[in-house]
């Protein structure tokens, strides 16, 4: 299967240094100022109304990075988590008024779940159903906007946790999202299966991919190339699927040097 072109996630200030890069060949975006807990809790409307502007003319897939400080999905409390879901459907409202139809959310669950599951034998399935009716009104919204809800690995060390808490609610807007640098850090700190398994046990439900190098210890957001990440296999492994992820890179700083990090995977025969 031949994968799409990269897509990028922006902050405002990053579209204006991209922008021919992004427009020329409709590169997807996934735009992430919103996942700041002041700015998603106030008054969105006037940086909505500057990309809606700076937008024009870009015709490719859009999507947001949600909220994400603070914000456990499997907390027990429903009265928190009904905080919860009024930062996402807030979230789905901004990605409704950008045309976007993906919003990444992050997994809770950690190294410590993996260590003491069977120390705590309930403790598994009560995550999976907290996180279940915590994303139930969120994904009923996603429906009505056609947003797809992508479940992020944080510090996941197993990942057949993420797959079965997406099997089980089995919502056709719930798909699995993998950063990669997330994945290797989870690899080189905690004894994690390395990058390209986590590809293959997401399979058919991996919807979403952030692209970041890293190099085992900390989470850098560094460009492909940079770290330790396996690219060509990574990039075969995700030219197995069946359907391709949305592939968005995401990386921290020097944006303006993106276009010639796709360029020398492009001269590698990775990506486009």
């Amino acid at each position: 299967m031949s994968l799409p072109l990269l897509g990028v996630a922006i902050k405002r200030s990053d579209l204006d240094v991209l922008r021919d890069w992004i427009f020329e060949p409709n590169r997807a975006i996934e735009i992430q100022d919103f996942v700041m807990p002041d700015l998603i809790a106030g008054d969105c409307a006037p940086l909505i109304a500057d990309y809606q502007a700076a937008l024009a003319g870009h015709e490719g897939p859009r999507g947001i990075h949600g909220p994400f400080f603070g914000l456990d999905l499997s907390n027990p409390d429903a009265e928190i988590r009904a905080v919860i879901q009024q930062r996402l459907l807030k979230g789905l409202e901004i990605a409704e008024a950008l045309g976007g139809s993906h919003m990444v959310v992050h997994s809770p669950f950690t190294y410590w779940h993996l260590l003491n599951r069977d120390n705590y034998p309930d403790l598994h399935d009560s995550m999976i159903e907290a996180i279940a009716a915590c994303l139930d009104p969120v994904l009923a919204r996603a429906g009505d906007i056609g947003c797809i809800v992508m479940l992020e690995n944080i510090d996941d060390t197993d990942p057949r946790h993420r797959r079965e808490a997406v099997e089980r609610i089995d919502h056709p807007n719930l798909k699995l999202s993998l950063d990669t640098g997330h994945a290797e850090l989870a690899h080189g700190c905690y004894g994690a299966p390395p990058v390209v398994d986590f590809i293959a046990q997401a399979g058919g439900l991996l919807g979403h991919v952030h692209l970041q190098d890293a190099d085992g210890w900390a989470d850098r957001h560094w460009h492909p190339g940079e770290g330790r990440v396996p690219w060509p296999a990574v990039f075969a492994a995700l030219g197995r699927l069946e359907q391709s992820p949305r592939l968005i890179l995401e990386v921290r700083g020097r944006l303006g040097q993106l276009p010639a990090t796709v360029a020398a995977l492009k001269e590698r025969g990775l990506a486009c």
